[in-house]
């Protein structure tokens, strides 16, 4: 498999990078903005991905793509705009025109931010986004459903916890993805022949989670890190009454 990755000088596309390093795509593109040294089996473009002509020198002859070029927190609506809003649909037109079949788009869980921590929730649910990040993501998922039915293109739509090397706080206990679990996870995605539009939460099998992670499992992913195991060494916190925690509070949104 030849894939691009988005955004890959992240702290998830860094993670990724080494957790398929020795598996699944022999060639591996790797756009981003700020330049990244290449290792073995890695090609570098730099560029902005909201560049549709970019995007498509960098897609051109890939298997697949995972998209996880993103402004990753909460910021005003001007710089969500240009990043993640065009930033994805360049994506999943460069996909169209040149033939990519299949797209790993990195949602969030804060696309249901506003959900209580006591509920359990499925990708069914209505979306409740918790800012203007959360529903940036949710635009994303749309497009990958107009994507996927109009011309064709698998899609699946991972809305991730907290992809962290381990746990830090206290809320990271119910929202962690382990580097081996995310690994896991996008491979799945990517190998799945069952796939054609999918959401799926990105988590690790924490018993104190809050997502349902069937729809994954019917992917093939099978999570097998809890967070739990770093429970006594993680911060504790006021307790949030939402689970997408700070980014629900007013001061959060610029």
């Amino acid at each position: 498999m030849k894939l691009l990755i988005t955004g890959a000088g992240g702290t998830v596309g860094t993670m990724l990078r080494q957790g398929l390093r020795d598996s699944l795509a022999a060639e591996k593109r790797l756009l981003d903005i700020n330049p990244i040294a290449p290792g073995i089996g890695e090609e570098f473009v730099l560029g902005d991905v909201t560049d549709l002509a970019v995007v498509r020198q960098a897609i051109s002859d890939c298997d697949a793509c995972v998209h996880l070029a993103a402004i990753p927190v909460e910021s005003t609506f001007e710089k969500i705009l240009q990043t993640n809003i065009r930033g994805t649909w360049a994506v999943f037109e460069a996909a169209r025109l040149e033939g990519c079949p299949r797209v790993v788009f990195a949602s969030s869980n804060h696309a249901t931010g506003y959900y209580p921590i006591h509920h359990r929730i499925s990708p069914s649910d209505p979306p409740r986004p918790d800012s203007y990040y959360g529903a940036s993501k949710l635009f994303g998922e749309v497009l990958g459903s107009l994507y996927h039915d109009k011309y064709g293109v698998r899609v699946a739509c991972i809305r991730i916890g907290s992809a962290l090397p381990r746990p830090v706080d206290e809320r990271h206990l119910s929202t962690w993805l382990s580097p081996g679990d995310l690994t896991r996870l996008v491979t799945a995605c990517l190998t799945s022949p069952d796939l054609g539009y999918a959401i799926v939460y990105g988590a690790s099998a924490n018993r104190r989670g809050w997502w349902d992670l069937e729809p994954g499992r019917r992917l093939g992913y099978e999570p097998v890190d809890d967070a739990e195991v770093f429970a006594a060494e993680v911060e504790p916190g006021p307790p949030d009454e939402f689970q997408g925690g700070t980014f629900t509070r007013p001061e959060a949104t610029p």
